[in-house]
């Protein structure tokens, strides 16, 4: 039995995971859903990992891509949510009122864009802005990815190009 199903399967032991993941398991549903949203979906997580403890398997991958597979399931219980603050985040007035007109042009190029890449994400399908998010804001490798949504590794990256692909189309860059 290796440290990781030490960890995991045992109760007085799961804390030492814990220690070792919350933080960016936190981190990376913040990013998806806000900081509210996280702390809950964060505790959620290692709760659900908890109790599915004993239906971890070490040979299918490692505890960290199990988290974020737990973590990303979560999240798409919560995908309307997510879709309405992204919508809002669209709709978010751009400047201030001591803004001067300077700033005002700057912040509304910049917002554009912004608004722009909200509503593109927003309308990804559910597969590829998993992908998407789980390597550009968990930093997660594209074996990890596979591991955590339980898909091929080729998948992994023909998902990843088409989701590029579409971005740069939508931003105005060269799709090539």
């Amino acid at each position: 039995m290796t440290l990781v199903d030490v960890e995991i399967r045992h109760p007085d032991r799961f804390g030492e995971l814990y220690d070792r993941h919350f933080e960016e398991i936190h981190r990376y549903l913040a990013a998806r859903l806000g900081g509210e949203a996280a702390d809950d979906l964060a505790a959620e997580t290692f709760l659900v990992a908890f109790r599915k403890r004993s239906s971890f398997d070490a040979g299918r991958g490692t505890a960290r891509a199990w988290l974020y597979g737990i973590a990303t399931k979560l999240v798409a219980q919560h995908r309307r949510s997510e879709a309405r603050r992204l919508r809002a985040f669209q709709r978010a007035p751009r400047d201030g009122p001591d803004s001067g007109h300077e700033e005002r042009v700057i912040d509304r190029v910049a917002a554009g864009a912004q608004g722009r890449l909200a509503a593109e994400l927003a309308g990804l399908a559910k597969g590829d802005r998993d992908v998407l998010l789980l390597v550009a804001v968990a930093e997660l490798s594209y074996e990890e990815v596979a591991e955590a949504l339980g898909i091929p590794y080729g998948t992994v990256g023909s998902r990843l190009n088409r989701v590029r692909r579409k971005l740069r189309a939508a931003l105005g860059g060269m799709d090539g």
